[in-house]
């Protein structure tokens, strides 16, 4: 299982949708149940939830599993039936794929322990929790290159100096940017990868900080370390990573 986590706007679906592209062939049966489906897929099987009609994610999910899947897309996991179904799917083989709202990657697994979801069958089912943002790009036109001051990284609450940032930029504003400096948005992420240790931790019922403290040690990027590298690269501003990953 392959959770996206994040607020309601992060762009979590688009992205499990671009996994699905990168997986997609003929010899994959991948099933997907929305609300709604944003996106057609070519080869692709699709359903959407009518609650109406009494087709919930977790009636869905049920039925999904009877037909053999490969893959599963499942818009989100927003209850515990459908949490206990997904860790279900994703230990009798399939791929599952789905959303789930958390501050961060090790958020997640306190969201699905706080559904009822057993910390063993969260740590056997998991492979990967993966937590984003969208930052809003500095203009091409108007972008030019710009220092920080003290005041400004005193707000980042990181160890980072001015000349840590030296690719950074900033947007004078101009009339294709609408003067506000900025263009485009682009996604930060965090991606926590399940190994031994965090699987302990998860059984252990650690915290979701001490989890996030694991993970790091064992090289994982947090988010604001990947906005500090957009920064760097002149792609995002450092007001947009603190207004971004501040929580």
């Amino acid at each position: 299982m392959i959770l996206a986590c994040g607020p309601t706007g992060a762009g979590k679906t688009t992205t499990l949708y671009a996994a699905l592209n990168m997986i997609n062939a003929v010899e994959r049966h991948i099933i997907t149940i929305e609300d709604p489906v944003e996106y057609q897929l070519p080869g692709i099987v699709q359903a959407n939830v009518n609650k109406k009609a009494g087709l919930t994610f977790a009636r869905g999910l049920r039925t999904i599993v009877r037909q053999d899947p490969d893959v599963i897309l499942v818009g989100e996991i927003r209850d515990s039936e459908t949490a206990e179904i997904a860790v279900e799917a994703a230990l009798t083989g399939h791929l599952v794929l789905s959303t789930l709202h958390a501050n961060d990657a090790a958020g997640a697994v306190a969201r699905l322990l706080d559904m009822q979801v057993e910390p063993f069958l969260v740590a056997s089912s998991a492979i990967g929790l993966l937590a984003q943002r969208l930052v809003r790009t500095v203009c091409a036109r108007c972008g030019c290159s710009f220092v920080p001051g003290d005041e400004l990284l005193a707000q980042l609450n990181l160890p980072v100096t001015a000349s840590d940032l030296q690719g950074a930029m900033k947007g004078a504003g101009c009339e294709q940017c609408g003067r506000t400096g900025y263009k485009g948005r682009t996604g930060i992420y965090e991606v926590l990868r399940i190994d031994d240790d965090i699987r302990g931790a998860i059984i252990a019922r650690s915290s979701a900080a001490a989890i996030r403290e694991i993970a790091v040690r064992a090289g994982m990027r947090t988010l604001r370390d990947d906005a500090l590298l957009k920064v760097k690269s002149g792609r995002t501003t450092i007001e947009e990573v603190i207004r971004v990953t501040t929580e």
